[in-house]
């Protein structure tokens, strides 16, 4: 098929074709229709839009194709869009040579809708090209030309431009905010963030969600909740991308209470409903906090008004469970999904593994690969974790061995750290210490100090003292290696050894961390810390410690005199 007709008539007409787009038919009368033929134009015409935001750019471009009319600026613009969005580059190109023939090669229309095109198939040459023979690009053109340099990975040939359009005096707009806000948030410039945002605010558009969302992203992202928090409130008509982009950076920044309470209120917004994402945020605050009852809540509100649950938020509710303590009703939920994705697998792996279900979590691994999925790097970790808590050390040794092997994934960090895990409860301290040795990443203070404890539990002096040395070159600053140490002496009896450990710590001039617990009390963290007594409630603390002591000596007592 002709992609362009030849010949074309210079008329344009669609008042029937409008009549049936408002009505919502599907189909559209023919090029050769008496509508078509009525001599007025118009713009634009109603029929190419509707395709195009209809996500039929490819109907909209065979439409285009069949017109025997001269085709307006307004149409050049719609149906270049449409080549844009499914990188139809060849026919793109020849509808740019159309308009040329046409006399369209000064329209901003066509122009700036060409810029986007060939900003969108990479190629900036040609769209620099377009850009420099314009005489006077407006705001539209600038645009085009910063959002194509920063969706292809050019963010300082877009920023150059932003100041070029300042420079020629022309007021950024906020599409012109949204392209250079993304560019900081991808660099993690903070600084250059927040002066985009005081202009944004000398102009009354960080009031916009569509701005107030980039904001909120970038503050996320490098930024404070206090920050997120602002921008949040700053925004008038919140969307449900505002409210979304809140509770993920509450659960970010670790408040995940306060992502529950930014839930609430976004359920008592009249004109706002979560949507998916929504759901999966707030579970993942519920599955931190370990709160099943409002996660409890969540669900059961969800099969109320849900009965068919997007994989994602089922994803959550897995997790949600499992991190909660209830693995059964992760199972559960597990084996009644429809459709499962990686995710899904994943999640039900780790969930396994960390309640010490190995044999379960490798059989939900075999039966992952059955189904056609192909592990990936969060895979592993989680078949190393349920093979640690389970005591599956020659299994664990044969799926770490076959990352690379079979599957072509490096181990990494993480995957270490479960290895050498796992076979320090096993008291393979030497097997660990050899894997350690192996890898150009195994000097992380971490994994040494997770060997240095197991040698402490196996009572293993000869491994641990050299472990402790190496934990002492890499970071000498820190006094976890010589507590270790000594608790190792101490466990094996070596008093000598012990008081040389402490001498060494006390010359090193480095000061123990006292030690905390942390508490959760109606859905807030509350740290207590070793000879802190600051607390507000202490003597009621206190008061709970001493009653709970007696009863433990009491309970010793009975015990003992039953023998």
């Amino acid at each position: 098929m002709m992609f362009l007709h030849e010949h074309v008539s210079t008329t344009v007409g669609c008042s029937s074709i409008s009549m049936l787009q408002k009505q919502g038919f599907q189909t559209w009368p023919s090029p050769s229709c008496s509508c078509y033929q009525d001599r007025f134009r118009v713009r634009p015409l109603p029929w190419q839009p509707s395709y195009k935001h209809a996500e039929k750019p490819l109907k909209a471009m065979e439409i285009f194709s069949q017109m025997p009319l001269q085709p307006n600026e307004y149409i050049y613009a719609s149906v270049i869009t449409a080549c844009a969005s499914l990188s139809a580059l060849v026919q793109g190109k020849q509808v740019h040579a159309h308009s040329l023939k046409s006399g369209y090669k000064y329209i901003s229309f066509v122009s700036n809708s060409l810029l986007s095109m060939y900003m969108k198939c990479g190629l900036f040459d040609d769209a620099f090209s377009i850009f420099s023979n314009i005489s006077a690009p407006n705001s539209v053109a600038y645009n085009a030309m910063i959002t194509g340099f920063a969706e292809n990975l050019q963010p300082e040939k877009g920023l150059e431009l932003f100041k070029l359009m300042n420079q020629k005096g022309l007021q950024p707009d906020r599409f012109s905010f949204v392209a250079v806000l993304g560019i900081s948030c991808n660099k993690e410039d903070l600084e250059a963030g927040r002066s985009l945002h005081c202009q944004t605010i000398k102009l009354g558009l960080d009031s916009s969600a569509f701005v107030g969302n980039v904001l909120m992203t970038i503050y996320s992202k490098c930024g404070s909740i206090g920050s997120v928090e602002s921008a949040f409130w700053s925004i008038k008509e919140k969307d449900v991308i505002s409210w979304n982009t809140f509770i993920v950076a509450c659960s970010h920044f670790g408040d995940h209470a306060k992502a529950l309470m930014v839930y609430r209120e976004m359920e008592n917004a009249c004109d706002i409903h979560p949507d998916d994402f929504t759901l999966s945020g707030v579970l993942t605050a519920c599955a931190e906090l370990a709160s099943i009852r409002h996660g409890r809540q969540i669900h059961t509100h969800l099969i109320r008004s849900k009965p068919n649950l997007d994989i994602g938020v089922c994803n959550a509710l897995i997790n949600m469970y499992a991190k909660c303590g209830a693995i059964e009703l992760a199972l559960r939920l597990f084996h009644s999904m429809p459709n499962r994705n990686l995710v899904s697998y994943n999640t039900m792996i780790m969930g396994l593994g960390n309640h010490g279900r190995g044999q379960t979590a490798l059989e939900i691994f075999k039966q992952m690969k059955t189904w056609g999925f192909s592990p990936d790097s969060i895979t592993f970790i989680g078949v190393l974790t349920a093979c640690s808590h389970a005591g599956l050390v020659d299994a664990g040794l044969i799926y770490f061995d076959s990352m690379k092997e079979t599957y072509g994934i490096s181990p990494q960090l993480e995957h270490l750290s479960c290895l050498v895990d796992m076979l320090g409860r096993a008291g393979r301290l030497e097997v660990a210490e050899r894997y350690i040795e192996m890898f150009p990443f195994g000097n992380d203070l971490i994994i040494w100090g997770s060997l240095l404890s197991s040698c402490r539990l196996h009572k293993n002096v000869v491994v641990g003292e050299r472990v402790a040395k190496r934990l002492l070159e890499l970071q000498p600053t820190v006094s976890s290696p010589y507590i270790l140490l000594s608790n190792l002496y101490a466990s094996n009896g070596r008093w000598n050894d012990v008081a040389e450990a402490r001498k060494m710590l006390k010359g090193s001039g480095v000061k123990k961390e006292p030690g905390h617990s942390m508490i959760e009390i109606e859905g807030g963290t509350v740290k207590f810390t070793i000879g802190d007594f600051s607390h507000k409630r202490i003597e009621e603390v206190k008061e709970i410690l001493g009653t709970l002591n007696f009863q433990a000596e009491e309970f010793n007592l009975q015990v003992s005199s039953s023998f």
